[in-house]
């Protein structure tokens, strides 16, 4: 096995990061085990107050190591494109995800993981705000349930790293995103044209169902938004990025020579779409009252849809012509 990937700087820092936070995280994971079986918040005795400082050690504990672990998302997207310079045929990030079986699969956990840090992040708010930690023991499980997501991740993380062949060509962007002429890569069978009345049809939907708080409307508006969103950054409003109406890659703008927007723009996109199905879902199965969070939401998908309306736009202005 060659250990030049392995050996590469930025892969260090990453996995040592990734394993320092899931020991710190284990723990967390054993004390929340003992306790969600033990806590009787209406007790008064000696077990339920130490169980009380150590629920406060492991909120603490968990807080600080989700804060972390948002931060190296974005640092693993940097990695792995940083490693575009060492893996033959990679322009940017797309080829090495692509480089082995587990960088997809890899990528799927780490959002899915994202999901479940907001859904805690959310619901430990609320809990907080009860008074009488209505809603320990429902987090309590669900981060049970994120650590063990955790720990595939990080055999996940392992397996990939270690797999990738710096020896071996992958593919670039232009391979995986593109298409051969006549191909359609939208999905329904749409056209751009199509593509964007839906999308647009689909941002009002959901701004509508977040300000009237409608909850099943926002599962489905939301979740269709997300899904067009990718297709329509991907294939038109990322070409506007890009400037090239060829060019169509959801890794390149994340790069220097774009200032590195992407992160902003797929951040935006993501981060408000989870967050509204956060509150959705909680608001559906437990009674959760997620205003504020519907609102945040609101704002960082109104936020995500100027962006990408901006650069065309720009680009317009400057030109005078569209791609």
């Amino acid at each position: 096995m060659d250990a030049t990937i392995l050996l590469n700087i930025n892969v260090i820092i990453y996995l040592i990061s990734e394993l320092i936070l899931y020991f710190l995280l284990f723990i967390a994971f054993l004390i929340s085990f003992y306790t969600v079986f033990n806590w009787d918040y209406n007790s008064f005795s000696k077990k339920q107050y130490l169980l009380e400082k150590r629920a406060f050690l492991v909120m603490s504990i968990i807080l600080f190591s989700f804060v972390i672990k948002f931060m190296l998302l974005p640092y693993f997207v940097y990695v792995i494109d940083k490693l575009s310079n060492l893996v033959p045929g990679a322009m940017c990030a797309a080829g090495v995800v692509s480089a082995n079986s587990y960088g997809f699969i890899l990528l799927f956990f780490k959002l899915l993981i994202i999901f479940g840090m907001i859904l805690w992040l959310v619901l430990n708010h609320y809990d907080l705000e009860s008074k009488k930690y209505d809603y320990f023991k429902a987090k309590n499980w669900i981060f049970i349930a994120i650590f063990i997501l955790l720990s595939i991740e990080i055999l996940l993380d392992i397996l990939y790293f270690s797999s990738i062949d710096p020896n071996r060509p992958v593919s670039c962007c232009s391979t995986l995103f593109g298409h051969l002429e006549g191909e359609n890569p939208l999905p329904f069978g749409l056209d751009i044209k199509r593509l964007l009345i839906l999308f647009f049809a689909l941002f009002f939907i959901s701004q509508l169902a977040l300000l009237t708080d409608q909850n099943f409307l926002i599962l489905i508006g939301i979740g269709a938004f997300l899904y067009i969103s990718y297709y329509s950054v991907v294939y038109f409003f990322g070409t506007y990025i890009y400037e090239l109406p060829t060019h169509k890659c959801p890794f390149c703008m994340l790069q220097k020579e774009y200032y590195y927007i992407g992160y902003l723009i797929w951040g935006t996109l993501f981060g408000g779409s989870f967050i509204a199905l956060v509150s959705a879902i909680l608001s559906l199965t437990i009674g959760v009252k997620t205003k504020k969070a519907k609102l945040l939401s609101s704002f960082l998908l109104g936020f995500f849809v100027t962006l990408c309306i901006g650069y065309v736009a720009f680009y317009y202005l400057k030109n005078g012509v569209f791609l």
